[in-house]
């Protein structure tokens, strides 16, 4: 049985799909992050990044939750497109335009803006601009087809869905899926389904911390508190 290691975040929440979705069997590991879970010699051995999620199967572990996509449906067969190289192309491209580009930027644009100590506004401008840019992106791959890879739901469309109900906070937009009907439109979908639902479910399933005190702030950004290079 695979062992999920998981939190209420975006990242998790798409590994969470893709177990539901498939029939996967597995057991999920709460792993409390602003209570420094994430930190402890035991889950180390497993994500030596001291995030979440991951996932042990067996004798394999897997971290980042793109490499965990790729790993369970590849593992499975499922949610994959057509195997052709030009298709495959396409998943691996989006796949790690999603890991590399839409995550980490729409991350450090929330975190520059809402949690770092200093508001720098070139780093503010910076993040919220490549963010804007890269969901940009998404909804006009978006436009004219149903998922990210044409008529076949796959692990791409898993891996925009984690993240995009994010965007009017990590854009300050409320109103943002006026802009991105595409992506609205394809989350929409998604959520139609029953998988998504339990997927849901389980984010809510562990009463996690919530207050943001200082040993959660050690926790989750322990940059803030280190020394300045010399």
């Amino acid at each position: 049985m695979i062992e999920f290691f998981f939190n209420a975040a975006p990242n998790p929440l798409k590994v969470s799909l893709f177990l539901e979705e498939s029939g996967v069997e597995y057991r999920a590991v709460p792993i409390d992050t602003k209570r420094g879970d994430q930190h402890t010699d035991g889950y180390l051995a497993i994500n030596p990044n001291a995030k979440v999620p991951a996932i042990r199967d067996g004798d394999v572990t897997v971290f980042d939750s793109n490499a965990i996509l790729l790993y369970l449906a590849e593992k499975t067969g499922q949610f994959l497109p057509a195997d052709t190289p030009a298709l495959r192309g396409e998943m691996l491209s989006w796949l790690m335009f999603i890991a590399t580009g839409v995550g980490p930027y729409s991350g450090q644009a929330f975190h520059f803006r809402n949690m770092a100590p200093d508001r720098l506004p070139y780093a503010i401008k910076r993040y919220h601009y490549e963010a804007n840019r890269h969901w940009q992106i998404i909804d006009d791959r978006l436009e004219g087809r149903r998922f990210m890879l044409g008529d076949t739901y796959t692990i791409v469309d898993m891996a925009v869905w984690g993240w995009a109900p994010r965007i009017p906070f990590v854009l300050e937009e409320p109103d943002a899926f006026e802009r991105f009907a595409n992506i609205r439109r394809l989350m929409d979908e998604i959520d139609a389904r029953p998988a998504a639902a339990r997927a849901h479910a389980l984010s809510a399933s562990h009463a996690f911390a919530t207050e943001m005190d200082e040993a959660a702030m050690r926790n989750l950004y322990p940059q803030i508190f280190a020394p300045d290079p010399a």
